[in-house]
């Protein structure tokens, strides 16, 4: 027991400051910490159910869609990109930049935890393989021919992608930043 009430009550402060401090993606720390460990698991019948054949395709069974004939390859409007799985903020269009390959591409992930990479070695090629941390959907891949500042360019599938305007998404972070405080 600290004897020191003064002592203990800065380390409840600095605790609850911890606690709710903003990550990346805008969440509270914490509920990024919750949201990272949560697995979402469904049968492929029950994918299939979910996701409209094409996605189930790319997402499930990582399929690649078409260049340039795809939903969010010419798409400018301000917002976060959601994994088309689940309820898992991906990327932010702030850092998405136009590379010329007909995807989607990105700088970096919103929060690092929810994007998982792993090694790909299909069709001949050694790639990068991009997927959900969270629900396990493939989402693309990542090269290291990106822009600054990190040099990377995470080529995703529009596929994979659901979009939530920035106001949206603003709502959906208060929404979720106060169910995961109270």
């Amino acid at each position: 027991m600290d004897s020191n009430p003064s002592a203990s009550s800065a380390k409840d402060a600095a605790g609850r400051a911890a606690a709710s401090a903003k990550s990346a993606c805008g969440l509270p720390s914490s509920a990024v910490i919750d949201l990272s460990k949560t697995v979402i698991q469904h049968t492929d019948a029950e994918w299939q159910r979910l996701l409209t054949p094409a996605q189930f395709q790319v997402t499930r069974r990582k399929g690649t869609e078409r260049p340039f004939v795809n939903q969010f390859c010419d798409h400018h409007a301000d917002g976060v990109y959601f994994s088309i799985c689940s309820e898992t903020p991906l990327f932010d269009s702030r850092d998405k930049f136009e590379s010329g390959t007909g995807w989607p591409s990105f700088t970096k992930p919103i929060q690092p935890e929810f994007v998982g990479v792993s090694r790909d070695t299909a069709h001949g090629m050694v790639r990068d393989e991009v997927h959900c941390q969270v629900d396990g959907a493939h989402l693309g891949h990542v090269f290291p021919d990106g822009p600054g500042p990190t040099g990377l360019r995470y080529c995703i599938n529009s596929t994979s992608l659901r979009f939530m305007p920035r106001a949206e998404y603003e709502a959906w972070l208060s929404k979720r930043s106060a169910a995961h405080s109270g």
